[in-house]
């Protein structure tokens, strides 16, 4: 068994609570199933003259701890610190200020060995699992070790960031009694124009730049998978990294180019187009498969293509070809008349006519040619058919939170801040995606993979979907 990494655990936010938006195998525990276990083990510590209770202020004990100075409650009595324990924990006033200190070494020359606090009392605040129930929670420092060793861990995953406070770590489990757990460490995975610090995105989620902790744009693993990160990509990923304990700074295209390799095999494809600025119409005058209510224009039916063209056994899904197709405005511009073009998942139009209204294409007629076969040297073009069945989309593709790739100890990250990291373009989708649910991922044609992130719902009033691009590792 091997432990979560310290530093990314699992943020939860109590208003839209997602702890299992990775989907993953394997029992979920929480440290605050062990609180009760936490505050037995401190009892223990303070009668066993290892542990003291301190009211010293903060700034006064930041100065001390640097300067190698005993606090003046370093010696008390174990009665006197087990007193003031228990009032601690009962949310006692006049104990409220004090903190449980470790009595270790205020000589040592590793800082994190100057009796660091355990546990402090909480101010009130309900835990988002126990409420109200503690009033005193164990800091980090006392936790892992504690919950490490009793849960069977054998193996602690951190980063070389904590190698000073490994010495602690061991000390406290030691003085416990407990199980010793074994450290490995390995260097931490930086990433460009990022910032991972919990202090620094905080900041983000607190000025309201950002959705929250599962925002798109966060390195969070909530924003990951909401951007559309599959967890079978992610862990091949962290597997390929290896257990290096150097410290590096990566750029994000590997990451998502891995994450392309796994949807590229499994997600079902459908055709979409941009309306921006708007899309041009094409018209294949010789398409008639029959008309609908007598009128010749909307004639259209319905034709079986397959869910993904090289995996067969996916299956095949319904595609509209009517009479009039929409085209992207970026394709119309390029087409010349009499050019021969390819209509993905249908076949060969030569295009007859081309009008514009300045540098914007307006419509094109063309004639279907159903004994073309060349089609390796055409043009391809996603497109679909202008139906009142199209669905209202909003593409949406996010930049980077940070303008500058690395981020020195001596500059602010947010004289950083990215002015626009969201940018919208409207769309009509195939008919079929009013049918799916949100975080299905799916591929637009010749556009790239998307997860929805808002699903079709008529109860609700949600008929425009939002679709987030999900990049591809290409720069």
């Amino acid at each position: 068994m091997i432990h979560r990494i310290p530093g990314a655990s699992l943020y939860i936010d109590t208003s839209n609570r997602q702890e299992d938006a990775t989907d993953t195998s394997g029992e979920v525990s929480h440290t605050s199933d062990h609180f009760e276990v936490c505050e037995k083990l401190a009892r223990q510590l303070i009668s066993d003259g290892l542990g003291y209770m301190d009211d010293t202020e903060q700034e006064t004990m930041q100065h001390e701890r640097m300067n190698k100075i005993e606090s003046r409650r370093r010696n008390a009595s174990v009665e006197e610190n087990l007193a003031f324990f228990e009032k601690m924990l009962k949310g006692d006033a006049d104990a409220q200020k004090f903190c449980l200190r470790a009595k270790i070494d205020m000589t040592s020359v590793n800082g994190t060995m100057r009796d660091p606090v355990l546990c402090r009392f909480c101010g009130g605040v309900p835990h988002h699992r126990t409420g109200t129930r503690y009033q005193a929670y164990p800091t980090y420092d006392f936790a892992c070790p504690i919950v490490d060793s009793i849960e069977g861990v054998t193996h602690a995953l951190r980063t070389t960031e904590y190698n000073d406070r490994d010495e602690q770590y061991h000390w406290l489990q030691n003085a416990l009694r407990l199980r010793p757990v074994h450290i490995h460490a390995f260097g931490k995975m930086n990433f460009v124009n990022t910032v991972l610090s919990k202090r620094k995105l905080t900041w983000f989620v607190e000025q309201g730049l950002v959705e929250g902790w599962n925002d798109a744009r966060f390195p969070t693993v909530q924003g990951c998978v909401r951007r559309g990160v599959d967890v079978d990509a992610l862990k091949r990923f962290i597997i390929s990294q290896g257990a290096s304990r150097r410290v590096i700074t990566m750029e994000w295209d590997k990451f998502w180019a891995e994450n392309k390799r796994v949807l590229e095999e499994k997600c079902a494809r459908y055709m979409g187009v941009s309306l921006a600025p708007q899309a041009a119409v094409l018209t294949v005058d010789n398409h008639r498969p029959g008309f609908a209510d007598d009128d010749e224009s909307s004639a259209e039916h319905v034709h079986s293509v397959p869910v993904h063209p090289q995996k067969p056994e996916l299956g095949t899904r319904p595609m509209r070809r009517g009479r009039r197709v929409l085209l992207d405005q970026i394709d119309a511009a390029a087409i010349k008349e009499g050019e021969e073009v390819t209509l993905l998942r249908w076949g060969n139009v030569r295009v007859t006519s081309v009008v514009r209204d300045g540098d914007v294409v307006t419509s094109l007629h063309g004639v279907y040619l159903p004994d073309a076969t060349n089609f390796s040297k055409t043009r391809k073009l996603s497109w679909l058919t202008q139906s009142a069945d199209n669905v209202s989309a909003v593409l949406v593709d996010f930049d980077h939170l940070l303008s500058k790739a690395k981020i020195e100890e001596d500059e602010d990250f947010k004289n950083f801040v990215n002015p626009v990291t969201r940018r919208e373009t409207a769309a009509l989708v195939d008919p079929l995606l009013r049918t799916l649910p949100s975080g299905t991922v799916l591929q637009l044609e010749r556009k790239g993979f998307f997860r929805l992130d808002k699903a079709y719902d008529t109860q609700s009033g949600q008929t425009t979907i939002q679709l987030f691009a999900i990049p591809d590792g290409k720069k």
